[in-house]
């Protein structure tokens, strides 16, 4: 029996002048008031109630028992009330970490909007694409793709994104367009670098994998120069399709082969820890994925909290 459990039957039985009232109140049997009281006496070594026909007085020992519970009791409704009102809370500031694909197109103006609705919450948005360990440097959230990383903290996939290969139609006009995975290696890949391809890209079709070779030409950890690369005609990259879906249709892109399915990639969303109420974090969630489920074609997969490790 835990010592505040004590105090607070204490505290009760003497407000109530009778143990048979403390236990209606308490909700448990006037031996359990009892042997709760004479636990606490034990604890102390001190009697603390004097019992009579007319109910119960406290000793003195009882009296300075009481008046400390009571000071201990209202402190401990306050913190309760107060967390309450924290896990609830959309307030104060709140550090999140995105990798630049998504934060600028996706989760960037999705917290603008965030903002807007709860002036009293101070978001700190960080565009990086190295893998943050969310509790040793502080961050509230981590939305990463592809892999979770080393950390002490926890995650889940919230999405799947569907990818695809492309360049530009002259690139591929000057360089020739592959028919078959083996014939990708004589393009250069345009290379994110926390998108390694450990020489070749897994393509699918008709249920069948294919390993198709690849020759990386450039790397870079700023999106914008890996679109001005391709747009350039440098070579061709991968991204998530619905980044480019209205590029691909005005055929200012061009998919690279077109009948193979390029590898998913996968979203996680990466917190210090999954027992710590925060709506701030919950409310980013939501949104994220209520987002992403908008943009793509197919719903997201959203998979429970398990401990963060590398993928």
């Amino acid at each position: 029996m835990d010592r505040l459990t004590l105090l607070e039957t204490f505290a009760i039985a003497l407000d109530e002048g009778s143990l048979n009232k403390a236990a209606q109140r308490r909700g448990i049997t006037q031996s359990a008031v009892s042997q709760q009281i004479k636990q606490l006496e034990a604890l102390v070594g001190l009697q603390l109630l004097h019992r009579t026909a007319k109910g119960i007085h406290a000793t003195r020992a009882g009296d300075l028992i009481y008046s400390h519970a009571q000071a201990l009791l209202t402190g401990y409704n306050r913190m309760t009330a107060e967390l309450d009102a924290l896990e609830g809370s959309v307030s104060g500031t709140f550090r999140i970490s995105v990798n630049s694909f998504l934060g600028r197109s996706v989760i960037g103006p999705m917290l603008l909007e965030m903002n807007r609705d709860h002036p009293d919450l101070n978001i700190v948005m960080r565009l990086e694409d190295r893998l943050v360990d969310v509790v040793r440097e502080g961050y509230d959230l981590a939305i990463r793709t592809g892999r979770l990383g080393d950390t002490d903290g926890f995650g889940r996939k919230i999405s799947t994104l569907e990818t695809v290969l492309f360049a530009t139609p002259e690139y591929l006009d000057r360089e020739g367009r592959p028919q078959k995975p083996e014939e990708l290696q004589r393009l250069k890949f345009i290379q994110h670098h926390e998108d390694q391809t450990r020489g070749f890209f897994p393509l699918r079709r008709d249920g069948k994998e294919f390993p198709a070779p690849v020759q990386v030409g450039f790397t870079a950890d700023d999106p914008d120069l890996i679109m001005h690369a391709v747009s350039s005609g440098s070579g061709y990259t991968r991204v998530p399709r619905f980044m480019i879906e209205e590029q691909l249709e005005t055929g200012e892109y061009e998919q690279v082969l077109p009948g193979y399915e390029a590898p998913f990639k996968e979203v996680f969303a990466v917190y210090p820890s999954r027992r710590t109420p925060d709506r701030r974090r919950d409310l980013t969630i939501e949104n994220t994925v209520a987002r992403l489920e908008r943009l793509l074609r197919t719903p997201p997969e959203v998979s429970p909290a398990h401990p963060a490790i590398t993928a």
